[in-house]
């Protein structure tokens, strides 16, 4: 081979290398600390379609390490050491032990939010600015559950709070809950619910009260174990009302919160900008806009609960 043809052979070899390596797009990798396994968590697929609107698609450009606590909040902890060894580029988190969870693990990892019960409290401790995200409450939401229980049941009574008490954003739950239900003159009593052995007793001790409803606090034990607490429910009769739909889509009663998909979609934005190179402090921590109450009149039905027209007409979905 000539030296000239060689030479040319040589250009054109590093030309093609440096187009494909100016092509190939960076891949990302985002670690997912949630309450719940993979396949039974669609606010996750929601934040996955609306990471791929935005350029960010699985399996070309994007990774997800997914790691579920599965009932235990204790295990955040290791979860979130894991995916700060693994180098991901965002951790994103759902509920508060995952989120303490994640501050207590980095202070250099982008660390977003997608729902928590007092995100302010958790980036206020946070000075390193790598935190930010989303509230999942908002002041007086409590009380309206217990109000549209008491529409439900105007005899209503006693009314019980499953929750687990060692989550912190659950003890400031049940206190609203308890001052609401004192406001209406009703008899409150907490069931703390810390774990999956402790559902069935605390549905036993309501019954021994007893107690005329439920409300259903949102923690990794409850979400976990959200078919179990549903059965339960119906099998005691005793009408409950949640704090995300997805429990009246797999048979509940009611649910009056912060809508779920609507927080993933935003939290999929910040993830975006943050992937595009934006810093985390620069995003500021935003409260839930959209609510959701949702009943199920098949439930109703089943529980000998008579749900009045004015509580129909108020609600954005029936479940006939």
């Amino acid at each position: 081979m000539k030296r000239r043809e060689f030479t040319a052979g040589l250009a054109a070899a590093a030309w093609s290398s440096s187009v494909h390596g100016q092509s190939a797009p960076r891949r990302y990798r985002i670690g997912v600390l949630d309450t719940s396994l993979r396949p039974l968590n669609a606010n996750f697929g929601i934040f996955q379609q609306a990471l791929v609107e935005r350029g960010f698609v699985e399996g070309q450009n994007l990774t997800f390490e997914y790691r579920s606590a599965g009932g235990r909040n204790e295990s955040f902890a290791n979860l979130a050491s894991e995916l700060v060894r693994l180098g991901v580029d965002v951790i994103v988190t759902r509920g508060t032990p995952a989120a303490l969870a994640a501050k207590a693990a980095t202070t250099t990892v982008p660390v977003v939010m997608a729902a928590v019960g007092d995100p302010v409290a958790i980036v206020r401790g946070q000075p390193s600015g790598n935190m930010t995200g989303f509230g999942a409450n908002a002041r007086g939401i409590e009380g309206k559950r217990v109000a549209i229980l008491k529409d439900m049941l105007p005899k209503l009574e006693r009314v019980a709070a499953l929750m687990n008490l060692s989550n912190p954003s659950r003890q400031a739950e049940w206190r609203a809950i308890e001052a609401s239900a004192r406001s209406l003159g009703i008899a409150a009593q907490v069931l703390d619910t810390r774990t999956a052995a402790d559902i069935v007793q605390s549905f036993e001790a309501a019954s021994r009260w007893p107690a005329d409803a439920l409300v259903v606090g949102s923690d990794t034990v409850v979400q976990t174990n959200q078919a179990r607490v549903v059965e339960l429910a119906a099998a005691h009769r005793l009408p409950a009302i949640y704090t995300f739909r997805d429990f009246v889509d797999a048979g509940g009663l009611a649910s009056y919160g912060v809508s779920l998909p609507d927080l993933y979609r935003r939290a999929a934005a910040y993830v975006a900008r943050i992937l595009e190179g934006a810093r985390p402090g620069e995003l500021p921590v935003e409260q839930p806009t959209k609510f959701e109450l949702v009943i199920n009149l098949e439930a109703a039905k089943a529980a000998g609960v008579v749900v009045p027209d004015t509580l129909i007409s108020r609600a954005d979905e029936v479940i006939r």
